[in-house]
Protein backbone atom coordinates (compact mmCIF):
# COMPACT_ATOMS: atom_id res chain seq x y z
CA UNK A 1 0.00 0.00 0.00
CA UNK A 2 2.74 1.96 0.58
CA UNK A 3 4.69 2.33 -2.90
CA UNK A 4 0.47 2.97 -4.18
CA UNK A 5 0.33 5.94 -1.91
CA UNK A 6 3.51 7.33 -2.85
CA UNK A 7 2.99 6.54 -6.26
CA UNK A 8 -0.47 8.55 -6.34
CA UNK A 9 1.41 11.06 -4.55
CA UNK A 10 3.67 11.47 -7.22
CA UNK A 11 1.54 12.02 -9.64
CA UNK A 12 -0.53 14.41 -8.53
CA UNK A 13 2.49 16.82 -7.79
CA UNK A 14 3.61 15.91 -11.06
CA UNK A 15 0.44 17.01 -12.76
CA UNK A 16 1.05 19.83 -10.74
CA UNK A 17 4.22 21.21 -12.22
CA UNK A 18 3.21 20.32 -16.19
CA UNK A 19 -0.40 22.00 -15.64
CA UNK A 20 -1.34 19.50 -18.36
CA UNK A 21 -3.81 16.79 -18.75
CA UNK A 22 -4.43 17.14 -22.93
CA UNK A 23 -6.74 19.21 -22.46
CA UNK A 24 -8.38 20.52 -25.88
CA UNK A 25 -6.97 23.24 -27.51
CA UNK A 26 -6.56 24.89 -24.16
CA UNK A 27 -9.84 25.53 -23.50
CA UNK A 28 -10.85 23.65 -20.62
CA UNK A 29 -7.64 24.97 -18.58
CA UNK A 30 -7.53 25.01 -15.07
CA UNK A 31 -9.21 27.27 -12.72
CA UNK A 32 -6.11 29.21 -10.56
CA UNK A 33 -5.63 26.85 -7.56
CA UNK A 34 -4.56 29.79 -5.18
CA UNK A 35 -6.64 33.17 -4.16
CA UNK A 36 -5.77 36.46 -3.19
CA UNK A 37 -5.10 37.00 0.44
CA UNK A 38 -6.74 40.03 2.52
CA UNK A 39 -3.99 42.47 0.97
CA UNK A 40 -4.45 41.32 -2.44
CA UNK A 41 -1.71 39.12 -3.35
CA UNK A 42 -1.42 35.80 -4.69
CA UNK A 43 -1.58 33.08 -1.57
CA UNK A 44 -0.04 29.46 -2.16
CA UNK A 45 -2.30 26.86 -3.16
CA UNK A 46 -2.48 24.81 0.60
CA UNK A 47 -1.26 21.84 0.54
CA UNK A 48 -1.59 19.53 3.91
CA UNK A 49 0.69 16.71 5.05
CA UNK A 50 2.82 15.18 2.91
CA UNK A 51 1.50 11.48 1.25
CA UNK A 52 3.94 9.51 3.36
CA UNK A 53 2.37 9.98 6.65
CA UNK A 54 -1.40 9.06 5.61
CA UNK A 55 -2.84 5.82 7.70
CA UNK A 56 -4.27 3.37 5.47
CA UNK A 57 -7.01 2.49 7.62
CA UNK A 58 -7.82 6.50 8.86
CA UNK A 59 -10.74 8.13 8.79
CA UNK A 60 -11.98 11.16 7.26
CA UNK A 61 -14.70 13.42 8.44
CA UNK A 62 -16.45 16.15 7.03
CA UNK A 63 -18.91 18.67 7.38
CA UNK A 64 -21.11 19.88 4.57
CA UNK A 65 -23.28 22.95 4.08
CA UNK A 66 -25.97 21.72 1.34
CA UNK A 67 -29.08 19.42 2.39
CA UNK A 68 -29.97 16.57 0.24
CA UNK A 69 -31.81 17.59 -2.71
CA UNK A 70 -35.25 17.04 -3.86
CA UNK A 71 -33.72 13.44 -5.98
CA UNK A 72 -31.40 11.16 -4.96
CA UNK A 73 -27.98 10.33 -6.20
CA UNK A 74 -28.57 8.58 -9.69
CA UNK A 75 -25.84 9.85 -11.71
CA UNK A 76 -28.48 10.32 -14.54
CA UNK A 77 -30.97 12.97 -13.05
CA UNK A 78 -28.90 14.63 -9.98
CA UNK A 79 -28.19 18.10 -9.85
CA UNK A 80 -27.63 18.61 -6.00
CA UNK A 81 -24.60 19.97 -4.63
CA UNK A 82 -24.23 17.25 -2.07
CA UNK A 83 -25.36 14.57 -4.15
CA UNK A 84 -22.92 15.27 -6.69
CA UNK A 85 -20.12 16.01 -4.35
CA UNK A 86 -20.48 12.55 -2.76
CA UNK A 87 -20.72 11.34 -6.87
CA UNK A 88 -17.36 12.30 -7.34
CA UNK A 89 -15.82 9.99 -4.91
CA UNK A 90 -18.35 6.89 -5.95
CA UNK A 91 -19.13 6.86 -9.36
CA UNK A 92 -17.01 7.56 -12.59
CA UNK A 93 -17.19 8.58 -16.05
CA UNK A 94 -14.97 7.19 -18.88
CA UNK A 95 -12.76 10.51 -18.09
CA UNK A 96 -13.29 12.69 -14.79
CA UNK A 97 -12.27 16.32 -13.97
CA UNK A 98 -10.03 17.03 -11.09
CA UNK A 99 -12.22 19.29 -8.79
CA UNK A 100 -9.35 20.82 -7.49
CA UNK A 101 -7.21 21.20 -10.76
CA UNK A 102 -10.13 20.98 -13.51
CA UNK A 103 -7.34 19.01 -15.17
CA UNK A 104 -9.49 16.25 -17.05
CA UNK A 105 -7.90 12.18 -16.15
CA UNK A 106 -8.88 8.69 -18.23
CA UNK A 107 -10.74 6.90 -15.11
CA UNK A 108 -12.23 4.21 -16.84
CA UNK A 109 -11.24 4.97 -19.73
CA UNK A 110 -7.76 3.47 -20.29
CA UNK A 111 -6.35 6.91 -21.83
CA UNK A 112 -7.99 9.66 -22.77
CA UNK A 113 -9.72 9.62 -26.16
CA UNK A 114 -9.04 11.80 -28.78
CA UNK A 115 -10.65 12.08 -32.22
CA UNK A 116 -8.84 12.99 -35.44
CA UNK A 117 -8.89 16.07 -37.28
CA UNK A 118 -11.82 16.36 -39.01
CA UNK A 119 -13.09 12.64 -37.59
CA UNK A 120 -16.43 12.38 -36.18
CA UNK A 121 -15.76 8.79 -34.36
CA UNK A 122 -13.42 7.60 -31.97
CA UNK A 123 -12.82 3.97 -30.05
CA UNK A 124 -12.30 4.12 -26.37
CA UNK A 125 -10.93 1.11 -24.35
CA UNK A 126 -12.12 0.15 -20.89
CA UNK A 127 -9.07 0.18 -17.95
CA UNK A 128 -8.26 -3.61 -16.88
CA UNK A 129 -9.95 -5.28 -14.06
CA UNK A 130 -12.54 -2.27 -13.57
CA UNK A 131 -15.51 -3.59 -11.54
CA UNK A 132 -18.63 -2.08 -10.02
CA UNK A 133 -19.24 -2.07 -6.25
CA UNK A 134 -21.37 -5.27 -6.82
CA UNK A 135 -18.31 -6.91 -8.11
CA UNK A 136 -19.46 -7.74 -11.51
CA UNK A 137 -17.14 -6.73 -14.02
CA UNK A 138 -17.82 -3.02 -16.52
CA UNK A 139 -18.42 -4.06 -20.17
CA UNK A 140 -18.70 -2.53 -23.12
CA UNK A 141 -22.53 -2.51 -22.71
CA UNK A 142 -22.89 -1.05 -19.39
CA UNK A 143 -21.27 1.49 -21.03
CA UNK A 144 -23.52 1.68 -23.89
CA UNK A 145 -26.60 1.61 -21.50
CA UNK A 146 -25.80 4.20 -19.55
CA UNK A 147 -24.93 6.58 -22.16
CA UNK A 148 -28.27 5.81 -23.91
CA UNK A 149 -29.98 6.44 -20.44
CA UNK A 150 -29.19 10.03 -20.43
CA UNK A 151 -29.01 10.65 -23.82
CA UNK A 152 -33.27 9.09 -23.74
CA UNK A 153 -35.28 12.13 -24.16
CA UNK A 154 -37.98 9.94 -22.03
CA UNK A 155 -35.47 10.35 -18.96
CA UNK A 156 -34.98 14.05 -19.05
CA UNK A 157 -31.23 13.86 -17.92
CA UNK A 158 -30.10 17.51 -17.88
CA UNK A 159 -27.33 16.20 -19.10
CA UNK A 160 -27.92 15.59 -22.04
CA UNK A 161 -27.78 19.34 -22.99
CA UNK A 162 -24.14 18.82 -22.61
CA UNK A 163 -23.30 16.13 -25.09
CA UNK A 164 -25.86 17.03 -28.08
CA UNK A 165 -22.25 15.94 -30.16
CA UNK A 166 -22.78 12.58 -30.07
CA UNK A 167 -25.20 10.81 -32.36
CA UNK A 168 -25.01 6.94 -30.35
CA UNK A 169 -22.77 4.94 -28.42
CA UNK A 170 -21.80 1.09 -29.37
CA UNK A 171 -20.35 -1.89 -28.64
CA UNK A 172 -17.18 -3.05 -30.91
CA UNK A 173 -15.93 -5.46 -28.64
CA UNK A 174 -16.45 -6.76 -24.84
CA UNK A 175 -13.81 -3.65 -23.79
CA UNK A 176 -14.15 -1.31 -26.41
CA UNK A 177 -17.09 1.32 -27.48
CA UNK A 178 -17.16 3.49 -30.47
CA UNK A 179 -18.70 7.07 -29.72
CA UNK A 180 -20.04 8.28 -32.92
CA UNK A 181 -20.41 12.23 -33.04
CA UNK A 182 -22.55 14.82 -35.38
CA UNK A 183 -19.50 16.73 -35.64
CA UNK A 184 -15.97 17.09 -34.45
CA UNK A 185 -15.50 18.43 -31.27
CA UNK A 186 -12.84 19.90 -29.51
CA UNK A 187 -13.84 19.23 -25.69
CA UNK A 188 -14.59 15.58 -26.20
CA UNK A 189 -12.79 13.72 -23.53
CA UNK A 190 -14.02 16.89 -20.86
CA UNK A 191 -17.27 16.46 -21.77
CA UNK A 192 -17.34 12.85 -21.45
CA UNK A 193 -16.99 12.93 -17.74
CA UNK A 194 -20.34 14.27 -17.57
CA UNK A 195 -22.29 10.44 -18.07
CA UNK A 196 -21.19 8.27 -15.38
CA UNK A 197 -21.21 4.53 -16.08
CA UNK A 198 -23.58 2.07 -14.21
CA UNK A 199 -24.54 -1.18 -14.38
CA UNK A 200 -27.26 -2.08 -16.45
CA UNK A 201 -28.31 -5.10 -14.43
CA UNK A 202 -28.96 -2.74 -11.42
CA UNK A 203 -29.85 0.49 -12.87
CA UNK A 204 -32.85 -0.80 -15.58
CA UNK A 205 -34.18 -2.71 -12.04
CA UNK A 206 -35.82 -0.78 -8.89
CA UNK A 207 -35.63 3.06 -10.07
CA UNK A 208 -36.28 4.36 -6.36
CA UNK A 209 -33.66 1.79 -5.23
CA UNK A 210 -31.10 2.78 -7.39
CA UNK A 211 -31.61 6.93 -6.98
CA UNK A 212 -30.49 6.11 -3.27
CA UNK A 213 -27.83 3.97 -3.67
CA UNK A 214 -26.31 3.95 -6.82
CA UNK A 215 -23.69 1.45 -7.69
CA UNK A 216 -20.60 2.33 -9.32
CA UNK A 217 -16.86 2.08 -9.93
CA UNK A 218 -15.49 4.64 -7.73
CA UNK A 219 -12.40 4.58 -5.04
CA UNK A 220 -15.07 5.10 -2.41
CA UNK A 221 -18.52 2.88 -2.00
CA UNK A 222 -21.22 4.59 -0.12
CA UNK A 223 -22.86 2.73 2.52
CA UNK A 224 -24.86 5.26 3.93
CA UNK A 225 -26.73 7.80 1.79
CA UNK A 226 -27.44 9.98 5.03
CA UNK A 227 -31.51 10.49 4.49
CA UNK A 228 -32.22 8.89 8.08
CA UNK A 229 -28.75 9.83 9.60
CA UNK A 230 -28.13 12.73 8.14
CA UNK A 231 -24.51 11.18 8.29
CA UNK A 232 -22.86 9.89 4.54
CA UNK A 233 -21.13 7.52 5.10
CA UNK A 234 -18.47 5.71 2.70
CA UNK A 235 -15.65 2.82 2.99
CA UNK A 236 -13.05 2.27 0.56
CA UNK A 237 -13.55 -0.18 -2.69
CA UNK A 238 -10.79 -2.08 -2.32
CA UNK A 239 -11.12 -3.63 -6.24
CA UNK A 240 -10.90 -0.36 -7.46
CA UNK A 241 -8.38 -0.52 -10.29
CA UNK A 242 -8.31 2.83 -11.57
CA UNK A 243 -5.80 6.10 -10.76
CA UNK A 244 -7.23 7.37 -7.59
CA UNK A 245 -7.28 5.11 -5.27
CA UNK A 246 -9.03 5.97 -1.39
CA UNK A 247 -6.12 6.77 0.78
CA UNK A 248 -8.16 5.83 3.91
CA UNK A 249 -10.48 3.10 5.10
CA UNK A 250 -13.94 5.05 5.94
CA UNK A 251 -15.41 8.78 5.65
CA UNK A 252 -18.56 10.42 7.22
CA UNK A 253 -19.63 13.66 5.80
CA UNK A 254 -22.01 15.04 8.31
CA UNK A 255 -24.63 17.14 6.73
CA UNK A 256 -24.79 20.81 8.73
CA UNK A 257 -26.65 23.19 6.87
CA UNK A 258 -26.13 25.47 9.75
CA UNK A 259 -23.42 27.59 9.39
CA UNK A 260 -23.04 28.28 13.45
CA UNK A 261 -22.95 24.39 13.99
CA UNK A 262 -20.54 23.70 11.07
CA UNK A 263 -18.03 26.13 12.42
CA UNK A 264 -18.37 24.49 16.29
CA UNK A 265 -17.84 20.91 14.23
CA UNK A 266 -14.42 22.17 12.89
CA UNK A 267 -13.55 24.17 15.96
CA UNK A 268 -14.27 20.96 18.11
CA UNK A 269 -12.22 18.89 16.13
CA UNK A 270 -15.50 16.49 15.98
CA UNK A 271 -14.59 16.72 11.60
CA UNK A 272 -11.29 17.97 9.90
CA UNK A 273 -12.71 20.04 7.11
CA UNK A 274 -15.72 22.07 6.59
CA UNK A 275 -17.42 23.48 3.49
CA UNK A 276 -18.90 27.06 2.66
CA UNK A 277 -17.40 28.61 5.64
CA UNK A 278 -19.67 31.86 6.31
CA UNK A 279 -17.88 34.45 5.63
CA UNK A 280 -17.95 36.69 8.86
CA UNK A 281 -16.76 33.46 10.51
CA UNK A 282 -13.15 33.36 8.27
CA UNK A 283 -11.09 35.42 10.96
CA UNK A 284 -12.72 33.18 13.98
CA UNK A 285 -11.85 29.87 12.06
CA UNK A 286 -8.12 31.52 10.98
CA UNK A 287 -7.09 30.97 14.74
CA UNK A 288 -7.92 27.30 14.89
CA UNK A 289 -7.68 26.30 11.19
CA UNK A 290 -6.40 26.73 7.65
CA UNK A 291 -8.50 28.14 5.40
CA UNK A 292 -8.68 29.36 2.20
CA UNK A 293 -10.81 31.25 -0.52
CA UNK A 294 -10.54 30.25 -4.06
CA UNK A 295 -12.05 31.94 -6.87
CA UNK A 296 -14.27 30.61 -9.11
CA UNK A 297 -17.01 30.57 -11.71
CA UNK A 298 -19.94 29.95 -8.75
CA UNK A 299 -22.32 32.87 -8.51
CA UNK A 300 -25.20 34.88 -7.23
CA UNK A 301 -27.83 35.16 -10.48
CA UNK A 302 -30.56 37.13 -11.06
CA UNK A 303 -33.44 35.69 -13.24
CA UNK A 304 -36.68 37.56 -14.90
CA UNK A 305 -39.68 36.15 -15.65
CA UNK A 306 -39.87 36.88 -19.04
CA UNK A 307 -43.53 35.97 -19.32
CA UNK A 308 -46.14 38.41 -21.45
CA UNK A 309 -47.28 40.82 -19.25
CA UNK A 310 -44.71 40.30 -16.62
CA UNK A 311 -43.03 43.40 -15.50
CA UNK A 312 -39.69 42.14 -16.52
CA UNK A 313 -40.61 40.85 -19.93
CA UNK A 314 -39.24 44.49 -20.79
CA UNK A 315 -35.74 44.71 -21.07
CA UNK A 316 -35.38 48.05 -20.03
CA UNK A 317 -36.92 46.63 -16.36
CA UNK A 318 -34.45 44.10 -16.36
CA UNK A 319 -31.18 46.07 -17.23
CA UNK A 320 -32.78 48.68 -14.41
CA UNK A 321 -32.77 46.38 -12.07
CA UNK A 322 -29.07 45.70 -12.49
CA UNK A 323 -28.04 48.94 -12.36
CA UNK A 324 -29.26 50.01 -9.32
CA UNK A 325 -27.19 47.50 -7.28
CA UNK A 326 -24.11 48.71 -5.72
CA UNK A 327 -22.00 45.61 -5.69
CA UNK A 328 -19.39 47.11 -4.27
CA UNK A 329 -21.03 47.82 -0.78
CA UNK A 330 -22.92 44.18 -1.47
CA UNK A 331 -19.65 42.47 -1.90
CA UNK A 332 -17.98 44.31 0.84
CA UNK A 333 -20.54 44.41 3.53
CA UNK A 334 -22.65 41.01 2.53
CA UNK A 335 -19.44 38.89 1.45
CA UNK A 336 -16.42 40.81 3.43
CA UNK A 337 -15.27 41.43 -0.19
CA UNK A 338 -15.22 37.45 -1.29
CA UNK A 339 -16.30 37.98 -4.64
CA UNK A 340 -15.95 39.97 -7.66
CA UNK A 341 -18.24 42.07 -9.58
CA UNK A 342 -19.54 40.38 -12.82
CA UNK A 343 -17.91 42.01 -15.97
CA UNK A 344 -18.96 39.07 -18.13
CA UNK A 345 -20.69 35.71 -17.86
CA UNK A 346 -17.20 33.60 -16.70
CA UNK A 347 -15.16 35.24 -13.80
CA UNK A 348 -12.07 37.26 -14.75
CA UNK A 349 -9.54 34.21 -14.72
CA UNK A 350 -11.32 31.77 -16.29
CA UNK A 351 -9.65 31.01 -19.77
CA UNK A 352 -12.79 32.20 -21.82
CA UNK A 353 -12.84 35.35 -20.09
CA UNK A 354 -13.64 38.49 -21.96
CA UNK A 355 -15.22 41.69 -21.00
CA UNK A 356 -18.81 42.09 -21.98
CA UNK A 357 -20.35 44.71 -23.75
CA UNK A 358 -22.14 45.56 -21.09
CA UNK A 359 -20.84 46.49 -17.77
CA UNK A 360 -23.57 47.22 -14.76
CA UNK A 361 -22.46 49.37 -11.90
CA UNK A 362 -25.02 51.61 -9.53
CA UNK A 363 -26.39 54.26 -11.20
CA UNK A 364 -29.72 55.65 -10.01
CA UNK A 365 -30.77 58.20 -12.50
CA UNK A 366 -30.29 55.18 -15.30
CA UNK A 367 -31.99 52.89 -13.01
CA UNK A 368 -34.64 55.03 -12.62
CA UNK A 369 -35.77 56.04 -16.11
CA UNK A 370 -35.02 52.83 -16.91
CA UNK A 371 -37.99 51.37 -14.94
CA UNK A 372 -39.69 54.22 -15.64
CA UNK A 373 -39.96 54.34 -19.41
CA UNK A 374 -40.94 50.39 -18.73
CA UNK A 375 -43.56 51.29 -16.56
CA UNK A 376 -42.79 49.51 -13.66
CA UNK A 377 -43.04 50.66 -10.41
CA UNK A 378 -43.43 47.58 -8.03
CA UNK A 379 -42.27 43.70 -8.39
CA UNK A 380 -42.36 40.62 -6.20
CA UNK A 381 -38.44 39.42 -5.99
CA UNK A 382 -37.87 35.98 -4.53
CA UNK A 383 -34.59 34.40 -2.99
CA UNK A 384 -33.48 31.44 -1.59
CA UNK A 385 -32.52 31.39 1.93
CA UNK A 386 -28.62 30.27 1.81
CA UNK A 387 -26.54 31.42 4.56
CA UNK A 388 -24.18 33.62 2.41
CA UNK A 389 -27.08 34.75 0.07
CA UNK A 390 -29.29 36.36 3.42
CA UNK A 391 -26.41 38.06 3.88
CA UNK A 392 -26.73 40.02 0.41
CA UNK A 393 -30.70 40.23 -0.30
CA UNK A 394 -31.64 43.33 2.03
CA UNK A 395 -28.65 45.08 0.53
CA UNK A 396 -30.76 44.25 -3.23
CA UNK A 397 -34.23 45.07 -1.71
CA UNK A 398 -32.62 48.55 -0.20
CA UNK A 399 -30.51 49.01 -3.82
CA UNK A 400 -33.77 48.53 -5.30
CA UNK A 401 -36.17 50.88 -3.34
CA UNK A 402 -33.63 53.46 -3.49
CA UNK A 403 -34.79 54.37 -6.77
CA UNK A 404 -38.13 54.34 -6.05
CA UNK A 405 -39.77 51.09 -7.28
CA UNK A 406 -41.61 48.78 -4.72
CA UNK A 407 -40.23 45.67 -3.53
CA UNK A 408 -42.28 42.64 -1.79
CA UNK A 409 -39.58 40.55 -1.10
CA UNK A 410 -39.88 36.66 -0.13
CA UNK A 411 -37.21 34.36 0.74
CA UNK A 412 -37.43 30.22 0.87
CA UNK A 413 -35.28 27.27 1.00
CA UNK A 414 -33.79 26.07 -2.35
CA UNK A 415 -35.90 23.31 -2.91
CA UNK A 416 -38.85 24.85 -2.13
CA UNK A 417 -38.24 27.97 -4.43
CA UNK A 418 -37.65 26.11 -7.26
CA UNK A 419 -40.91 24.20 -6.78
CA UNK A 420 -42.88 27.36 -6.52
CA UNK A 421 -41.68 29.40 -9.68
CA UNK A 422 -41.29 25.73 -11.71
CA UNK A 423 -43.71 26.20 -15.04
CA UNK A 424 -45.49 28.45 -13.18
CA UNK A 425 -45.03 32.21 -14.46
CA UNK A 426 -47.81 33.69 -12.10
CA UNK A 427 -45.57 33.04 -8.81
CA UNK A 428 -42.77 35.45 -9.26
CA UNK A 429 -41.14 38.31 -11.25
CA UNK A 430 -37.84 38.51 -10.12
CA UNK A 431 -35.24 35.46 -8.55
CA UNK A 432 -32.43 35.43 -6.87
CA UNK A 433 -30.16 32.57 -6.04
CA UNK A 434 -26.68 30.49 -6.22
CA UNK A 435 -25.70 28.48 -9.08
CA UNK A 436 -22.42 26.83 -9.68
CA UNK A 437 -22.31 24.40 -13.06
CA UNK A 438 -18.65 24.44 -13.15
CA UNK A 439 -19.09 21.34 -10.66
CA UNK A 440 -19.77 19.28 -14.43
CA UNK A 441 -16.95 21.25 -16.08
CA UNK A 442 -15.08 24.67 -16.82
CA UNK A 443 -15.42 25.23 -20.49
CA UNK A 444 -17.70 28.28 -21.56
CA UNK A 445 -20.04 25.86 -23.76
CA UNK A 446 -20.94 23.96 -20.69
CA UNK A 447 -21.58 27.03 -18.24
CA UNK A 448 -23.69 28.69 -20.94
CA UNK A 449 -25.11 25.67 -22.03
CA UNK A 450 -26.49 25.28 -18.32
CA UNK A 451 -28.56 28.49 -18.20
CA UNK A 452 -28.57 29.66 -21.20
CA UNK A 453 -29.57 26.08 -23.31
CA UNK A 454 -31.99 24.00 -20.80
CA UNK A 455 -35.39 24.02 -21.45
CA UNK A 456 -35.90 23.68 -17.76
CA UNK A 457 -34.56 27.62 -17.25
CA UNK A 458 -35.26 29.02 -20.80
CA UNK A 459 -38.81 27.80 -20.55
CA UNK A 460 -40.13 26.94 -17.29
CA UNK A 461 -38.11 29.55 -15.22
CA UNK A 462 -37.42 32.64 -17.09
CA UNK A 463 -39.92 31.85 -20.07
CA UNK A 464 -37.06 33.32 -22.42
CA UNK A 465 -37.08 30.76 -25.46
CA UNK A 466 -39.33 31.46 -28.10
CA UNK A 467 -37.38 35.35 -28.21
CA UNK A 468 -35.30 36.95 -30.79
CA UNK A 469 -32.69 36.72 -28.27
CA UNK A 470 -33.11 33.26 -27.56
CA UNK A 471 -32.77 32.23 -31.12
CA UNK A 472 -29.74 34.05 -31.57
CA UNK A 473 -27.80 32.58 -28.24
CA UNK A 474 -28.81 28.50 -29.25
CA UNK A 475 -27.43 29.56 -33.23
CA UNK A 476 -24.00 30.81 -31.27
CA UNK A 477 -23.83 27.75 -29.24
CA UNK A 478 -24.11 25.23 -31.87
CA UNK A 479 -21.55 27.27 -33.95
CA UNK A 480 -18.84 27.77 -30.94
CA UNK A 481 -19.27 23.99 -30.38
CA UNK A 482 -18.63 22.96 -34.07
CA UNK A 483 -15.70 25.06 -34.42
CA UNK A 484 -12.39 23.41 -35.33
CA UNK A 485 -10.02 26.45 -33.45
CA UNK A 486 -9.54 27.64 -30.74
CA UNK A 487 -10.01 31.16 -31.87
CA UNK A 488 -13.22 30.10 -33.60
CA UNK A 489 -14.80 29.11 -30.33
CA UNK A 490 -13.75 31.98 -28.36
CA UNK A 491 -15.37 34.06 -31.39
CA UNK A 492 -18.87 32.63 -30.81
CA UNK A 493 -18.85 32.59 -26.64
CA UNK A 494 -18.11 35.97 -26.54
CA UNK A 495 -20.54 37.44 -28.76
CA UNK A 496 -22.76 35.41 -26.66
CA UNK A 497 -21.18 37.06 -23.30
CA UNK A 498 -22.51 40.37 -25.04
CA UNK A 499 -25.91 38.92 -26.06
CA UNK A 500 -26.83 37.80 -22.38
CA UNK A 501 -25.21 41.34 -20.92
CA UNK A 502 -27.22 43.09 -23.18
CA UNK A 503 -30.58 41.42 -22.82
CA UNK A 504 -30.09 39.89 -19.51
CA UNK A 505 -32.63 37.02 -19.29
CA UNK A 506 -30.31 35.63 -16.14
CA UNK A 507 -27.43 37.48 -15.43
CA UNK A 508 -24.60 36.67 -13.10
CA UNK A 509 -24.01 39.99 -10.00
CA UNK A 510 -20.97 38.17 -8.57
CA UNK A 511 -18.56 35.49 -8.80
CA UNK A 512 -17.64 34.12 -5.13
CA UNK A 513 -15.16 32.49 -3.99
CA UNK A 514 -15.34 29.44 -2.02
CA UNK A 515 -13.82 29.54 1.64
CA UNK A 516 -12.90 26.00 3.34
CA UNK A 517 -11.26 25.38 6.47
CA UNK A 518 -9.57 22.19 7.25
CA UNK A 519 -7.04 21.06 10.03
CA UNK A 520 -3.81 20.56 8.02
CA UNK A 521 -2.33 18.65 10.47
CA UNK A 522 -4.75 15.14 9.98
CA UNK A 523 -5.63 15.61 6.46
CA UNK A 524 -3.04 14.69 3.73
CA UNK A 525 -2.82 16.32 0.39
CA UNK A 526 -6.34 18.55 0.71
CA UNK A 527 -6.75 21.00 -1.31
CA UNK A 528 -9.83 23.42 -1.14
CA UNK A 529 -11.82 23.72 -4.41
CA UNK A 530 -13.45 26.60 -6.29
CA UNK A 531 -16.75 24.46 -6.64
CA UNK A 532 -19.33 24.13 -4.04
CA UNK A 533 -18.86 21.28 -1.88
CA UNK A 534 -15.67 19.28 -0.60
CA UNK A 535 -13.39 16.66 -2.92
CA UNK A 536 -11.28 14.00 -1.05
CA UNK A 537 -10.26 12.02 -3.82
CA UNK A 538 -6.80 11.42 -3.77
CA UNK A 539 -6.35 12.74 0.02
CA UNK A 540 -5.64 10.60 2.70
CA UNK A 541 -5.95 11.08 6.74
CA UNK A 542 -3.20 11.08 9.65
CA UNK A 543 -5.91 9.80 12.15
Amino acid sequence: MTNALNHQASRRGFLRLTGTMGLAAGLAASLAACAPDEDGAAADTATSTGGDDAAENGTITAAISYELGTNGYDPMTTTAALTVAANWHTMEGLTELDPASREVYPALASELPAVSDGGTSVDVTLRDGAVFHDGTPVTAEDVVFSFERVLDPENASLYAGFIPFISGVTAKDEKTVTIDLEYPVGVLAERLSVVKIVPQAAASGDAEAFDANPVGTGPWQMTDNGGVSKVITFERNDDYTGPRPARAATMNWQIIPDPATRTNALQSQSVQAVDSVPYLSIDQLKASSTVESVQGFGLLFAMFNGTEGNPFADVKARQAFLYALDMDTIIGTGLTGQAEAARAFVQPDHPAFQEASVVYTRDVDKSKALFEEAGVSSFRLLATNHDWVKQCTPIIVENLKEVGVDVQFEEKQSADAYTTIDGNPEAFDAFIAPGDPSVFGNDADLLLRWWYGSDLWTDSRMHWKGSESYDQVQALLDQGLQATDEQGQLDAWHQIFDLVSEEVPLYPLFHRKAPTAWDEESLVDFEPISLTGLSFVDVGTTA
